[in-house]
């Protein structure tokens, strides 16, 4: 580089409107390379050797991460993690449109089976964070709130990528959404125990879940009124609707930023809000085309740079493994012992084993712990961490083969039967 550096100096002594010679690439275009590098990645797995794409983009992230090769530092993935932020909320708005609250009330098997394998995955990760770990009752509880959701978004794409419609499809997606949507109520109550646990304080114990909660619900009402009503002025399924959903989940997600609200949770409210609040279908057959997968590019290469593989060793590793081992069987159980009556068993089997990818909101909700007490959280949080890093591999894969194997998947365009 040093003749290049020359002659870009030398040029600078006659073109004086010439920026120093550049040390290293530009943050933007270094995140930008290492978006293309996802893509491709997921491509090549996907079309080479029949891998979910998304394990591409999470691969790719890892290896250009402060725990890969180091590409991405700390800096720069700070940097990035806002606009991971951003993508997560949207795909999370996507699930909770998905959510329709008036058919699970009319069915109250599959709700009966979201709370069962919901709290028997968070009642034996507490157990084995608490007893086969160590860690304190707090943080305990926090691992178990933090890694008890499945992950709806993965679910949503890997459905997508696969063309996947059928019972086995939908009841995967729908509780998915509802793990989720429990895990949120219950990372607010952790909150509270842990503030508790490491300072004894009691008035932020009991008003900060409160103000998460209704922070998240009042933002996501709000905003899911203000898209309706402005979107009802315009025809509908029109690219001035899907502007304007856009445009207003922005909002949501500042206004989150803002008050310190969680932007998952925000998002995911206003998803399920518009659901319940769209009398009119007003917003009903609008969505983004395409944007599903951009917006999973962006969302799982950035958590892929984020996961702390260099903590990963043989104990740590050994952990997390079973922390997944207790988990999955917890969710398998759930589903296996309800919903006898609306689902055969082999059925019930392939939904046991769909709903095991760990949502990406992990890795968020570890932030927004650690953001409160970064003394001691790096520790705390390895374990659901890890166990995040690991199931971002292994969870896109135990869904595709739940859906394929219950025969609602298609081959993709041109594919031979």
């Amino acid at each position: 580089m040093t003749p290049i550096r020359q002659g870009w100096e030398a040029l600078q002594d006659r073109l004086f409107f010439l920026p120093p010679f550049p040390d290293q690439l530009d943050p933007l275009a270094l995140f930008a390379l290492l978006l293309v590098a996802g893509l491709l990645a997921g491509e090549t797995l996907f079309r080479s050797f029949g891998l979910s794409r998304i394990v591409g983009y999470v691969l790719a992230g890892a290896v250009a991460g402060p725990g890969g090769l180091g590409g991405l530092d700390r800096e720069t993935l700070a940097m990035a993690k806002p606009v991971a932020d951003a993508a997560l909320g949207l795909l999370l708005l996507e699930t909770g449109r998905h959510l329709d609250l008036r058919w699970l009330n009319a069915n109250r098997s599959l709700l009966a089976s979201a709370l069962a394998e919901s709290a028997l995955a968070f009642v034996t990760i507490f157990a084995f964070a608490l007893l086969a770990v160590g860690l304190s009752p707090g943080w305990s509880a926090a691992t178990a709130a933090i890694t008890m959701a499945s992950a709806p978004a993965v679910v949503l794409l890997t459905a997508e990528e696969n063309r996947a419609q059928g019972q086995v499809t939908q009841r995967t997606l729908l509780l998915t959404a509802i793990s989720c949507a429990l895990s949120f109520v219950v990372f607010a109550l952790v909150l509270g125990i842990v503030h508790a646990e490491q300072a004894g304080d009691w008035l932020n114990a009991i008003v900060h879940p409160l103000w998460v909660v209704c922070g998240g619900a009042g933002i996501g009402l709000l905003c899911a009124r203000i898209a309706l009503a402005i979107a009802a002025r315009q025809a509908k399924g029109s690219v001035a609707q899907v502007f304007i959903l856009v445009a207003v989940a922005l909002l949501a997600i500042g206004v989150a930023r803002m008050l310190a609200v969680p932007v998952f949770l925000s998002l995911f409210m206003m998803g399920a809000a518009l659901n319940l609040a769209d009398r009119g279908k007003v917003l009903a057959y609008t969505r983004l085309p395409e944007g599903h997968w951009i917006l999973a590019i962006v969302l799982f290469v950035v958590t892929g740079a984020m996961l702390p593989l260099e903590d990963l060793g043989w104990l740590t590793g050994l952990q997390a493994l079973g922390l997944l081992v207790v988990r999955g069987l917890a969710k398998f159980a759930g589903v296996m012992v309800t919903g006898r009556h609306d689902l055969p068993a082999a059925k019930r089997r392939l939904v046991g084993i769909g709903i095991q990818p760990l949502s990406a909101t992990a890795i968020f909700m570890g932030a927004e712990l650690a953001a409160i007490y970064p003394e001691v959280s790096g520790q705390a949080l390895l374990l659901p961490l890890l166990a995040a890093a690991l199931m971002e591999l292994a969870g896109p894969q135990l869904c595709r083969h739940a859906l394929r194997q219950a025969g609602e998947t298609e081959p993709p365009p041109g594919a031979q039967r």
